[in-house]
């Protein structure tokens, strides 16, 4: 992976404020894959206390952004195909890892699943992009 690439996307990633919201933390990009980490705390639980589903698929969500943009040129969501298996306790570090199966010059696909720290898997997600021929817009020159 080129490594300007590499420290732009931790850099804005580190900014980005919907994922600052969330505490949503970039572990580790290669070229197809990222990996992201967040803490559940009580402010991410739904009406019945467990986690919210919003909070599991923002989760998802960052790691499929990352992994889509890790080439080095835009990529925006099309869909996400999300399936919940199971919630974790308060407290838990939750992890979501996404790895590209599919790429064309126009498309990609990714397989995305989230854990728990104790390697329980929450929930699973199958995602397509739409790949521009744009570089990504905050690289530096």
């Amino acid at each position: 992976m080129d490594e300007k690439v590499r420290k732009a996307i931790f850099k804005r990633m580190e900014q980005e404020p919907f994922g600052r919201k969330f505490g949503i933390t970039l572990v580790d990009v290669k070229e197809g894959y990222a990996r992201v980490e967040m803490r559940f705390t009580s402010d991410m639980e739904n009406m019945f206390g467990m986690a919210h589903g919003g909070a599991i698929f923002s989760l998802m969500d960052a790691a499929f952004e990352v992994a889509s943009n890790s080439h080095g040129t835009m990529a925006v969501a099309l869909s996400m195909n999300i399936n919940y298996l199971a919630t974790p306790s308060k407290g838990k570090l939750l992890t979501a890892e996404a790895s590209e199966i599919n790429k064309t010059r126009r498309t990609a696909v990714y397989d995305i699943r989230a854990t728990d720290d104790s390697g329980k898997l929450l929930a699973n997600c199958q995602a397509l992009v739409y790949r521009l021929d744009k570089p990504l817009p905050f690289l530096e020159n």
